[in-house]
């Protein structure tokens, strides 16, 4: 306990203006969560969420999500990206490379913040119970609560936090921005796909992100205090 403490003191003064950056992240993704929850539940974003859901669909026929046939099965791929099996392979394959490389801090933080982001989800979903969409016919098959995205929150702190934990160990910065540009891409397409799919409300989704994205900064936090090696990360 007083290495931890000792530790813990050095991380602070080595990286306060750093440490201080991240926590003030942390703590307004939470509470954008908490205020988008607050108008949900009190049904502020109802109007905003059916507009975006409707602009996305055919007019005249709200079977028919806009664009071909071809962009629709683009997007189907592009939402399993979010979904837990391939969430699970990435961060079981993420882990063990850095387990093989030596990166036991990395492998700790990318494992638990995927996990920590899971409970979050499926504790969120279950305690707002909100109903899927029911607006437009689903494109792809669901069956829990809508509040918040699910796909949305994993693929967030997922993704994030693996581009998180792979620019800690570059050198380059070009290589630093690959990772989170790509990164991005797919929390931003995933979260996308599941508006257009009509299985999630868009409130939904930004919940998810910033419920993931608060997990991938305690990861980045849990990186510094625990040690791991870092390159300038950010």
């Amino acid at each position: 306990m007083i290495e931890i403490l000792r530790r813990l003191w050095q991380f602070l003064r080595r990286f306060e203006a750093r440490v201080l950056i991240g926590l003030m992240l942390a703590a307004a993704a939470l509470l954008s969560f908490l205020e988008i929850a607050d108008d949900m539940a009190e049904g502020d974003t109802k109007a905003i969420d059916s507009r975006l859901i409707l602009a996305l669909r055919e007019p005249g026929d709200l079977n028919d999500p806009i664009g071909s046939r071809t962009v629709e099965e683009a997007v189907r791929d592009i939402t399993a990206l979010g979904g837990t099996t391939l969430v699970v392979v990435v961060t079981v394959v993420s882990v063990l490379a850095f387990i093989f490389h030596k990166k036991g801090v990395h492998a700790l933080v990318m494992g638990g913040a995927v996990l920590a982001a899971w409970a979050s989800s499926q504790f969120t979903k279950a305690l707002f119970g909100r109903p899927r969409p029911d607006l437009v016919p689903h494109d792809v098959y669901v069956y829990s609560g809508s509040f918040p995205s699910g796909h949305s929150t994993m693929s967030t702190a997922a993704f994030l936090t693996l581009a998180m934990l792979i620019a800690s160990l570059e050198m380059k910065r070009r290589s630093k921005a690959l990772a989170y540009v790509l990164a991005a891409l797919v929390v931003v397409g995933v979260g996308f796909s599941r508006v257009y799919l009509g299985v999630h409300w868009p409130s939904d989704v930004l919940a998810g992100w910033c419920l993931g994205a608060g997990w991938a900064l305690v990861g980045w936090l849990a990186l510094r205090l625990l040690g791991g090696q870092t390159r300038g990360v950010g």
